[in-house]
């Protein structure tokens, strides 16, 4: 129970800190030279989305050397073609098609696509993004006058958000963690999570680690480790937005969810071997592993229990049952006070979207332990059978109903 309490304090001082420090956000100055970047846009099989990315690419602002690189990682679709077509259109746009390597996966891509791009830094953006036009210029200025920074990391938003509960309340849960709790840890702990995308990362540094793993299937969150664990900083930018497509239905969704979760086991288990991860302010990183993949998973299933048990009779003759039950009521409030502390920041505030917040503790959130659950035998089983697991693309959806950004 105390540590149920512990975690609640703290996350509710973390969204508390994520608040003051997204409406006092100052964007940095307009810097005197702007170092080359290079854009790296994984893709397989995106032509459903590729010309509305690309489209979105050519009309990023940057005074600097700017080159964006489509890596086609062996497409069957059109991918290839839309990527030519805007090679002949804008000449700081390049196509490359990626050898065959193993194993697949986008880390095995973006190292490839490091080895034949040279710039000062590189940004990269997944294939169903669409930055606005100052998102990279943004995380470059940050990135230099924040001292031995790595780089730095923007907002992901969902383009797709208004197509059904499901892609409503992923964009409700995104606007939490990629806004309060990212803007929470940096202003309390100087601490950036790298998202995956809309993030901007320095070559030299880069290259210092050795690259991404090939076999992380949640690369941003293995590289942060890494990157952290070295001493450097990823300062975090509020302003700068890029907006995403995300699933639409939920086998999609528990596909796209459960390659992260088994992406983050395997961090967990890697950073179990390494004294190096629990050093400094690594040590926080790989404490909130430790928290969110065993004991906050225990603690939301008995919470639960109790809850049903409650509701159907079956606990009232236990006194000592009212603290758990007191302390899932709050679990409850402090859930439901991120997500409407994230809409009140982000100006997002609607009838239909706090009504979504009201039951999204019910509904929502209960899905973390079936994906944990999911995950973990997947990756045993894998280990068990020493098979490496794939890297598996989320599938696109057309956009003839998604609001634009």
């Amino acid at each position: 129970m105390i540590l149920f309490w512990i975690i609640l304090i703290f996350y509710s001082i973390l969204t508390v800190a994520g608040v003051w420090f997204r409406v006092t956000f100052k964007e940095a100055n307009k810097l005197a030279y702007y170092p080359s970047v290079a854009v790296l846009i994984p893709a397989y099989n995106e032509g459903i989305v590729m010309s509305y990315t690309l489209r979105a690419m050519a009309r990023l602002r940057y005074p600097g050397k700017l080159n964006i690189y489509v890596l086609n990682d062996h497409s069957t679709d059109n991918t290839g073609e839309i990527a030519d077509e805007f090679a002949k259109l804008f000449s700081h746009i390049h196509h490359i098609r990626v050898p065959t390597g193993e194993p697949k996966g986008k880390s095995r891509v973006l190292n490839y696509g490091l080895s034949i791009s040279e710039s000062d830094y590189f940004m990269i953006y997944d294939a169903d993004n669409e930055p606005e036009p100052d998102a990279l210029v943004k995380l470059i200025e940050q990135a230099e006058v924040t001292p031995n920074a790595a780089g730095a990391v923007g907002y992901v938003k969902t383009k797709n958000s208004e197509v059904n509960a499901l892609t409503r309340m992923i964009s409700l849960e995104f606007q939490v963690f990629q806004l309060l709790m990212q803007c929470g840890r940096w202003a309390l702990f100087k601490l950036g999570s790298l998202a995956g995308t809309n993030m901007l990362l320095k070559r030299s540094i880069i290259e210092e680690v050795g690259g991404y793993d090939p076999y992380a299937l949640a690369e941003d969150a293995e590289l942060t480790v890494r990157i952290t664990a070295l001493g450097y900083l990823i300062p975090v930018v509020p302003t700068s937005k890029t907006w995403e497509q995300e699933p639409e239905k939920l086998s999609t969704y528990f596909k796209q969810r459960t390659r992260w979760f088994i992406g983050n086991i395997y961090l967990l288990e890697k950073s179990l071997l390494s004294k190096d991860y629990w050093k400094g302010r690594t040590l926080f990183l790989s404490l909130q592993h430790v928290m969110t993949y065993s004991v906050f998973v225990v603690l939301l299933l008995v919470s639960d229990i109790f809850f049903v048990l409650s509701i159907l009779g079956m606990m009232t003759m236990y006194k000592s049952v009212a603290p758990l039950l007191i302390l899932w009521f709050m679990s409850y409030i402090v859930y439901t006070m991120q997500l409407l502390s994230a809409l009140a920041v982000d100006r997002n505030i609607t009838f239909i979207n706090v009504c979504f917040i009201i039951i999204m503790y019910f509904t929502y959130a209960q899905l973390f332990l079936i994906k944990l659950i999911r995950s973990f035998v997947i990756y045993t089983r894998n280990k068990i059978k020493k098979q490496t697991i794939e890297w598996e693309k989320t599938a696109r959806f057309d956009r003839d109903d998604n609001s634009s950004p």
